[in-house]
């Protein structure tokens, strides 16, 4: 697509945008991917048409306010970049446009409380903790909050798991096979910390030692995707002093978003002095499927009984990181598993970070159609590599009558080496 943008006059990712926008010739192939699409059937909500409009704003040739509506509705899945066959880079259009617009944009007073309620909470354990365990008691008045407050409240579990702080050193156990480091997580640290702990123990049940730096933090991701460029870059600048790049053979993450989001800093520090450091970051960052994948899995007992478990693709893991063989490949390898395969892979389950807090109607009918595409398997639990897929496909089997267990992959794995799908 041709466009007379002037490159100079925005921000140092410029000519990636520019080059998204060149890139995409409208041929549609993204449309039946995307889940706006899908969902509303609008050409504005989706990928081809949000990029027309954000050239045609960069152009002069529309107000901001006349496209945010649609940008808004765009939940950063990139299942257009896996669909398309031009190589349009989405991503790297889509997130400094809203980094650009963000101070631009006319926000109403009740849409900023609730951005600021969640930038303030999310990326801080102990405070989303403290407001997780307080928004409980105000479940019963939500009909009254809006929307977006009342969306917050009912993803919230009805009680919290238990947090035992987690150690700076986990050994290896037997011969170590490697060293690596841990990111693990704001939201999944409070919301299912067993994930942390079955990714310490089955890394270290296949010879892998890990490091938990005590100055790590939130990796920056949410922030960055709602156009919070310099909070995001306040994030990365912590986790690029806290881990010691040539200390480690990789830095490992278990959550989808996280991981992407660190993958994404090389993007964020365009043109600025931690640039380097941040492409020496980024290229160390791996799932902990693919390093275990990589590695090479020790096998593990299996189940006692036979075990139906359905995998979720979470989108940041199968879209942002073309991560699809590692998980799949790990999980096969348990004795008496069934792996199974829901319909409509590609279609994100709604989470997307803070989407279903924002857009909770677009999020729930993703939500509810992800879980029927599970439930139509026959499957007996469900897996994917992303807190926010897990809690999302959970609320909605839950609102369908059926709860099914629902696990991280690392927890499944944790589970067949002790020979327990319970």
């Amino acid at each position: 697509m041709q466009h007379t943008i002037k490159l100079e006059d925005l921000v140092p990712q410029a000519e990636e945008m520019a080059h998204a926008i060149e890139a995409c010739v409208h041929c549609g192939f993204c449309l039946p991917t995307c889940p706006t699409y899908v969902v509303l059937g609008q050409e504005m909500d989706s990928p081809r048409g949000r990029i027309f409009l954000m050239k045609e704003v960069l152009e002069g040739n529309l107000a901001l306010d006349e496209i945010t509506p649609y940008l808004d509705n765009c939940l950063g899945c990139l299942a257009c970049v896996t669909a398309c066959p031009s190589g349009v880079e989405y991503g790297e259009l889509i997130t400094p446009f809203r980094a650009w617009s963000e101070p631009k944009r006319k926000r109403a007073p009740l849409s900023r409380l609730e951005r600021l309620a969640v930038m303030a909470t999310l990326p801080y354990p102990w405070r989303f903790r403290l407001a997780a365990t307080l928004g409980r008691f105000g479940r019963p008045f939500k009909r009254f909050l809006p929307r977006g407050f009342g969306a917050m409240l009912e993803l919230l579990p009805t009680t919290l798991p238990q947090a035992p702080p987690l150690p700076k050193l986990y050994p290896a156990k037997g011969e170590r096979r490697a060293r690596v480091a841990l990111l693990t997580g704001c939201a999944q640290q409070v919301l299912a910390p067993g994930i942390n702990w079955a990714t310490l123990q089955v890394l270290s049940e296949n010879g892998v030692e890990v490091v938990l730096p005590p100055e790590r933090g939130c990796c920056g991701a949410l922030a960055m995707h709602v156009g919070e460029a310099e909070r995001a870059k306040a994030f990365a600048r912590r986790n690029l002093a806290a881990f010691k790049l040539g200390e480690v053979d990789a830095i490992v993450s278990n959550a989808a978003g996280c991981g992407s989001g660190m993958k994404e800093y090389p993007l964020l520090f365009k043109s600025e002095r931690e640039e380097a450091h941040a492409k020496a970051f980024a290229a160390k960052v791996t799932d902990v499927s693919v390093f275990l994948y990589d590695l090479g899995l020790k096998p593990p007992p299996g189940f006692e009984a036979p075990l139906k478990l359905a995998y979720h693709d979470a989108c940041h893991l199968a879209h942002a990181q073309g991560v699809r063989t590692a998980p799949r490949a790990l999980l096969t390898q348990i004795p008496n598993l069934e792996l199974l395969e829901p319909s409509e892979w590609e279609l994100c389950c709604g989470s997307a970070g803070t989407y279903n807090i924002e857009k909770p109607a677009v999020a729930e009918e993703l939500g509810a159609r992800k879980a029927r595409n599970v439930l139509a398997t026959g499957a007996e639990a469900v897996a994917s590599g992303n807190i926010g897929c897990l809690m999302q496909l959970q609320t909605h089997l839950r609102a369908l009558g059926q709860p099914l267990p629902i696990w991280h992959t690392v927890e499944v794995l944790e589970r067949a080496y002790h020979r327990s799908s319970k």
